[in-house]
């Protein structure tokens, strides 16, 4: 089996936070699995590595804020948001972000929008939990594309990480 046929799915790059609130640190990360998954209601869904700090932080929370990484971001944004773990470093201090209705954080910068959501429903996929949202919230923050995970490995020379979703083990 050639698992690298995967990689011609077409995905993008988000970054998904939560607040849990009661004094915790707002954890997010960087992930290759944001996808519309209804329009009535309108739900969206994330994958998560369950063991990212920003899982835990979603599952806490009940909601989660998604944000649309777009062409302008480089491998500095990408690898604070997509290489470092919430649970020790505080990924929104020092850029400009706002905060969606539902308390989470995105980031203003190299993002071309954003969603809000209520965690409707959370999926065990085994390596990962899949989180369902209704969306709450939603903006638009520029017009610069989106980035394609495609791009991130072709034009930033990005790599796989061993917890993301698509991450086959010898294939970056």
């Amino acid at each position: 089996m050639d698992a690298s046929a995967l990689f011609k799915f077409s995905s993008g790059l988000y970054v998904v936070s939560a607040d849990p609130g009661a004094g915790e640190r707002a954890a997010a990360c960087l992930v290759n699995t944001g996808l519309q998954v209804t329009s009535a209601p309108l739900q969206v869904s994330v994958t998560v590595n369950k063991e990212n700090f920003t899982c835990g932080a979603i599952e806490c929370a009940g909601h989660f804020s998604l944000a649309v990484v777009d062409e302008s971001a480089d491998m500095l944004f990408v690898g604070r948001f997509g290489f470092r773990t919430s649970a020790d470093f505080d990924k929104y201090d020092g850029i400009a972000s706002g905060v969606a209705s539902t308390g989470d954080p995105y980031p203003a910068e190299h993002v071309c929008s954003y969603v809000a959501c209520n965690v409707v429903q959370t999926v065990d996929v085994g390596t990962h939990l899949t989180f369902v949202g209704e969306v709450v919230d939603a903006g638009n923050l520029s017009g610069v594309p989106p980035m394609t995970y495609a791009y991130y490995h072709t034009t930033l020379k990005g790599k796989t990480p061993p917890k993301a979703s698509s991450y086959v083990a010898g294939i970056s």
